[in-house]
């Protein structure tokens, strides 16, 4: 089975595919160019370089959301197309699982995806490796930084890993909070479109729930523009 996956929910816009669980091409670009601007040019590249095409893919999957609200509705609205027009299957997935599977799975391993929301906030998701895929332990967190260490801490004394650009924004409160935890490194706490396509495959063999598959985006917190409007419906 080949999957074409992207991820462009952060600053960098990532593309993947793979033929069953093996990744045979993989890029990114983190760029001053939209994301818009990036990704046909580089789904053209991929398959440029391949001697397969579209029509060959069997599952289109993206990034979902949480993160970047533009990035997010690029992505669903680029694998839709794909699905409609080739009659396809398409799965939308959270960024933050596509980050656990970033990790190099241990069986019963605790994993916490963390995206940095800026402003002391963060989206969050503890997930757990068991029968050869993570699953999501209780459910994704919209907070600040401080709450959401104190609704984990019935873990703390768990080894837990815990990766994304948020792990690194607050790596020291995270090990004031976790004196059993270890920070993933370098590019791994990357939105990956590897980490979505092995998230999305799993979830095609193995997964009924309309809701875990929708490509629905999944924002978790209101855009700016939309607590703005709010607040000037209110004043009015």
């Amino acid at each position: 089975m080949k999957t074409l996956s992207i991820d462009t929910s952060s600053n960098i816009c990532s593309l993947a595919i793979l033929d069953d669980n093996k990744i045979i091409y993989e890029d990114y670009i983190a760029d001053k160019l939209t994301h818009s601007e990036n990704l046909m040019p580089m789904i053209k590249k991929a398959f440029d370089n391949l001697t397969i095409n579209l029509d060959d893919i069997d599952l289109f999957t993206c990034s979902k959301g949480p993160g970047s609200f533009t990035g997010i509705r690029i992505g669903v609205a680029t694998i839709c197309a794909f699905r409609d027009y080739y009659n396809k299957k398409a799965i939308g997935i959270s960024s933050l699982e596509g980050l656990a599977y970033n990790i190099v799975p241990k069986e019963n391993s605790l994993v916490c995806s963390i995206i940095d929301a800026k402003n002391n906030n963060v989206y969050a998701g503890l997930f757990k490796y068991e029968d050869s895929h993570y699953s999501l332990i209780d459910k994704y967190i919209s907070d600040n930084i401080n709450n959401t260490l104190d609704s984990l801490n019935h873990y703390s004394n768990n080894e837990i890993i815990f990766v994304g650009s948020g792990a690194i924004t607050y790596s020291a409160q995270i090990k004031d909070s976790f004196k059993n935890c270890l920070i993933a490194e370098g590019n791994t706490n990357n939105s990956s479109a590897s980490g979505v396509a092995k998230a999305a495959i799993y979830k095609y063999f193995n997964c009924t729930s309309k809701e875990d598959l929708a490509l629905s985006p999944l924002y978790l917190k209101k855009s700016s523009a939309e607590i703005e409007l709010e607040k000037k419906l209110n004043k009015g």
